[in-house]
């Protein structure tokens, strides 16, 4: 037994010496192109950079203006930067809340009635602002925020009747929302308080017609305190195959 224990004591040991430990993978990042090498994992990357002069335009916009509009096909960074943005001013203190609300549009096809109480049942719809959040925040501290109440998560239908001050507020997904609903959001705006709509006019999920983006864009235009920012496919930030099949399709 004293020398099986002293066998187990021995092999421990060379397994806790850092000089057995090998990476397994290497220091270079992923790319989604073969070939192509990431100097780092931007995983861990806290400070969010633009990667075009367009998503520099609308992060200059965020940090200048009250309302901002960032409209342009997928992959553009849009929810990304807003989201990230929205982060950075309530750690600097700019605001005391972050509000984001998404409408509970169906992508085509119908999911009938899901089951489980309100929040489990719009919890697909705004998953991908939870996934958004978890990236620059993570999942512990994103968990401890939504039960205190200074992130809040919601559907368009519930916007209605309130006033938002010192809050940053991110409409996503705008081109699924009516003119009439995105009238009621821009109104909700209070005092101190940042909101930035996301969309893609192309991509809407409504009937013909009747997305309200396209048309309140064009008109908060000609506002100089209200900046419409238009990002392309050159500013697509996804795997660069998304850019090229956005030009056929």
């Amino acid at each position: 037994m004293a020398k099986r224990s002293a066998r187990f004591k021995s092999r421990d040991n060379g397994y806790s010496s850092s000089q057995n430990v090998k990476p397994l993978f290497p220091r270079a990042g992923w790319s989604p192109l073969p070939g192509e090498q990431d100097a780092r994992d931007r995983k861990y990357v806290k400070n969010v950079r633009a990667m075009s002069p367009a998503q520099q335009q609308l992060m200059d916009a965020i940090d200048e203006k009250s309302v901002v509009l960032a409209l342009g096909p997928a992959g553009t960074g849009k929810t990304c930067l807003a989201i990230a943005k929205a982060v950075e001013a309530l750690e600097n203190g700019k605001v005391t809340r972050i509000v984001l609300s998404r409408p509970a549009v169906e992508a085509g096809e119908s999911l009938g009635f899901l089951p489980g109480d309100l929040n489990e049942k719009l919890a697909p719809y705004l998953r991908p602002l939870y996934d958004a959040l978890t990236e620059r925040l993570g999942t512990k501290r994103l968990k401890q925020m939504l039960a205190d109440g200074i992130i809040e998560i919601a559907p368009v239908a519930y916007m209605r009747g309130r006033t938002l001050s010192e809050c940053f507020v991110v409409i996503d997904e705008a081109q699924n929302c009516t003119y009439t609903q995105i009238k009621m959001l821009l109104t909700r705006l209070g005092w101190r308080s940042t909101m930035v709509l996301t969309g893609d006019p192309d991509q809407t999920d409504l009937l013909p017609g009747i997305s309200g983006l396209g048309d309140i864009a064009t008109r908060l235009e000609k506002l100089e305190e209200v900046p419409v920012v238009r990002l392309a496919e050159g500013d697509i930030v996804r795997h660069p195959l998304v850019a090229s099949m956005l030009t056929v399709l």
